[in-house]
């Protein structure tokens, strides 16, 4: 593991068994983890489970009961400002002054984090960003719940952090403004930021670069989308669909379940499709084309499948739960 010195390559975010008791019970338990610049790091799993005060962890705003957090190398109950105004933070719930317009809430948070006096540029470039600056004369408390959303968010970035926390920030939002905020979420990925964003919707793991699974407070497993589904199934998976008047039979299943590269029994979808578990679907396809050649099977289609992350989760916790 890395030192933590958050220099160039290296992680800006690391938990070494990173704890948190509140009484007697754990909120957090023994997490630890690596995160690299210009990353989106998606921290996934149902509400309750951890991960709001995980973020609070990261950010200093608790201290943990054991183990230790580390932000650009520093540790996290112990950034000094200099540290701290390159980290933005969106809360869960809106945090914002209802009786200020727009423009003054934002304005306000831009003095806080000690933005010069000649700032009104910035702001209206991030308005403009998030799609608020023709609405910047408006009460706070006379825009919708989704402007309101997109209001915290341009207040955690006005001040061009290099770390982003964003705390379910698509929590309640319609589907549309959810692809918004994760196109959002991507431009500022590409621009260099590092985003470490918390979502209760699983199939938001698919905008993410590496994805943490959180479950009653521990964390399941780090990996990348892709790698999430392998580990959840134990390989990939390919759908073999033939033309409609070739229907599979007993006999073609008993030579394909005999094919070394599969790993259990092919599962019939339907009668022209079948479902089959490789450990490398880019080299088992080539493989699948040939055996279906040899057996006059004519195919409409050989190509991965990728299940949704929502089944992903499932069997990720269906797993932890059989070994544990």
């Amino acid at each position: 593991m890395s030192n933590g010195n958050g220099g160039p390559g290296g992680p800006v975010i690391i938990a070494k068994g990173l704890s948190k008791k509140f009484d007697e019970e754990y909120a957090v338990r023994e997490v630890s983890l690596e995160i690299y610049p210009g990353q989106i790091f998606g921290f996934i799993g149902p509400s309750g489970c951890g991960k709001t005060s995980t973020v609070r962890l990261l950010t200093g705003y608790y201290s943990p009961t054991e183990g230790e957090a580390h932000v650009f190398g520093q540790s996290s109950i112990k950034l000094k400002d200099k540290e701290r105004r390159r980290i933005g933070y969106m809360p869960q719930l809106f945090a914002l002054y209802p009786d200020l317009t727009v423009w003054e809430n934002l304005n306000f948070s831009a003095s806080l984090y000690g933005m010069g006096l000649f700032r009104g540029r910035r702001l209206k470039k991030i308005l403009d960003f998030v799609d608020l600056n023709e609405d910047r004369r408006k009460l706070t408390s006379q825009i919708s719940g989704g402007m309101q959303r997109r209001l915290s968010l341009a207040a955690a970035m006005v001040h061009e952090p290099d770390i982003l926390f964003l705390d379910e920030p698509t929590a309640g939002i319609d589907p549309i403004l959810r692809k918004k905020f994760w196109d959002y979420f991507q431009e500022l990925r590409n621009q260099g930021r590092t985003l470490f964003v918390t979502t209760q919707y699983v199939s938001e793991a698919a905008y993410c670069d590496r994805i943490g699974v959180m479950v009653e407070g521990s964390l399941l497993c780090v990996d990348t989308p892709e790698g999430l589904r392998k580990k959840a199934y134990g390989g990939d998976i390919v759908d073999i669909t033939t033309e409609e008047n070739q229907q599979l039979d007993l006999n073609y299943f008993h030579q394909l379940s005999e094919l070394p590269f599969l790993k259990g029994r092919p599962k019939l979808i339907d009668e022209n499709k079948v479902r089959v578990l490789v450990e490398e679907a880019s080299t088992a396809i080539p493989t699948l084309i040939e055996f279906t050649n040899s057996k006059n099977i004519v195919v409409k289609s050989i190509e991965e499948y990728a299940p949704p992350f929502e089944d992903v989760f499932v069997h990720l916790v269906k797993k932890e739960e059989e070994t544990s």
